[in-house]
């Protein structure tokens, strides 16, 4: 079970939260409870983000910060204590535009993106052919148990 803590800064319409929520649950596959931090933001704040953390000059959809907390070795948390899984920084401007143009709704990319953003918390990536092939069948998978078409079948997303 994950528990996600959603910041909301941003002005741009954002699906339910219980969406979000959900798509963050089902994509969780630790044993043990733990938290994660989804903020949404505007452009201004991902591409600040986007620049100092990847040199890139321009607002990402998504954003991951994987917690080192998250990599403790079991038996040194209480049982009562959450795994700290790290912070996700969603540009909702993008990610709805993203939809429009990839003609998806709204949901369905946030969908993909949560799902995409816990799963590089919890240390999948896609840097290599092989990391790429697992990470992108495990979100059709998953996206598929909530409903939402494979992502892949046109577009990549990074």
């Amino acid at each position: 079970m994950i528990q996600l803590e959603v910041q909301n800064v941003s002005d741009s319409v954002i699906p339910d939260l219980e969406w979000l929520t959900a798509c963050a649950k089902l994509a969780y596959t630790g044993e043990r409870e733990a938290s994660a931090v989804l903020r949404i933001v505007n452009a201004d704040e991902a591409q600040s983000l986007n620049h100092d953390y990847r040199e890139k000059n321009y607002a990402t959809n998504i954003l991951s910060f994987p917690s080192d907390f998250s990599e403790l070795p079991d038996g040194l948390l209480d049982d009562d204590e959450l795994g700290y899984l790290g912070d996700l920084v969603v540009c909702a401007e993008v990610v709805n535009q993203q939809a429009d143009e990839q003609k998806k709704t709204v949901d369905q990319h946030w969908a993909h993106l949560v799902i995409h953003g816990i799963l590089h918390l919890q240390g999948y990536d896609h840097i290599s052919e092989p990391e790429a092939s697992e990470m992108e069948a495990i979100e059709i998978k998953l996206l598929g148990e909530l409903g939402v078409p494979n992502p892949y079948n046109e577009t990549k997303e990074g």
